[in-house]
């Protein structure tokens, strides 16, 4: 029966063979891409890529790696940093959103496959591209240092999303953690306090110009590279100081549904939860 429908179903039996080859092309183009980063992490310390910032500690257990958006970013953490145990990687713009894309163009990534270099850790030697061996993962601590703006939230999702579907065990180990960096800088003379929200910054505005701003310096961060180093260090890099939250799943299928939802294709869904929970979205008609 399924011969004669082909027979008699010229246009749908192409589209059929047509997705047959489409998968077997993406099988062999997947394995040549996994390929390709087994190959630059067996190499470990040749193998990392050239815009990471290594600490000197090679005890995975102290090592932090901050993946910072963007080169200017960047830049600045790597003069913030204590180059004792933090490792900086810069990534360039918002990386691939693997929710949409199929394995072997995620693992063809330029960005993806510097995280896997970094991180020194390898996919399994199966064709599932997602298996992970994490036995010479280089840090215990991951940390996501974005932008504190709408766009810098989009990247840190991004990057989530990345380490949910192709790395979840650093995940589940409590690995991966996300900077808080600041949005406001208030300052009266020589005296600085930072807000995190606008309510903090309407806080401090209250506290330090009892309700006005005459006479205060309040600086508004639209970007990390807009922070001078030791600012950088002392807010969003100084164990002793800083803010950061630990990445946890605690419902493995809800946070499948949320991610599908969220960085998927379907739109309605997304727009229903957006303006369900998202306080200050503007959503076009």
């Amino acid at each position: 029966m399924l011969s004669i429908y082909l027979e008699e179903n010229p246009n749908e039996a192409k589209a059929i063979v047509d997705k047959v080859v489409l998968a077997a092309q993406a099988r062999i183009a997947a394995r040549k891409a996994r390929e390709q980063v087994q190959r630059k992490n067996v190499m470990t310390g040749a193998g990392l890529p050239g815009k990471l910032a290594d600490c000197s500690d090679r005890d995975p257990e102290k090592c932090e790696l901050f993946l910072v958006e963007g080169d200017s970013a960047g830049g600045t953490a790597k003069q913030g940093r204590d180059k004792n145990f933090q490792a900086i990687l810069p990534l360039r713009g918002k990386i691939l959103n693997v929710e949409k894309a199929m394995p072997h163009r995620v693992l063809d990534s330029e960005e993806i496959k510097n995280i896997y270099s970094a991180l020194g850790v390898t996919i399994g030697t199966s064709e599932d591209s997602k298996a992970l061996n994490l036995e010479k993962l280089r840090y215990h601590k991951i940390i996501i240092m974005a932008d504190a703006d709408v766009d810098g939230r989009h990247i840190a999702t991004l990057i989530m999303t990345f380490f949910f579907r192709y790395m979840r065990p650093i995940i589940e180990k409590g690995y991966l953690y996300i900077a808080m960096p600041p949005l406001y800088l208030v300052k009266k003379g020589n005296v600085g306090k930072y807000a995190w929200t606008e309510e903090e910054r309407i806080a401090l505005v209250n506290e330090m110009g009892k309700g006005s701003e005459s006479g205060l310096k309040v600086q508004r961060y639209k970007g990390l590279g807009e922070m001078n180093d030791d600012q950088l260090w002392e807010t969003t890099m100084d164990p002793n100081g800083r803010t950061v939250k630990q990445v946890s799943i605690e419902n493995a299928s809800e946070a499948d549904r949320i991610f599908s939802m969220l960085m998927g294709d379907e739109v309605g869904p997304r727009r229903e939860f957006i303006e369900a929970h998202a306080t200050y979205a503007n959503i076009d008609a």
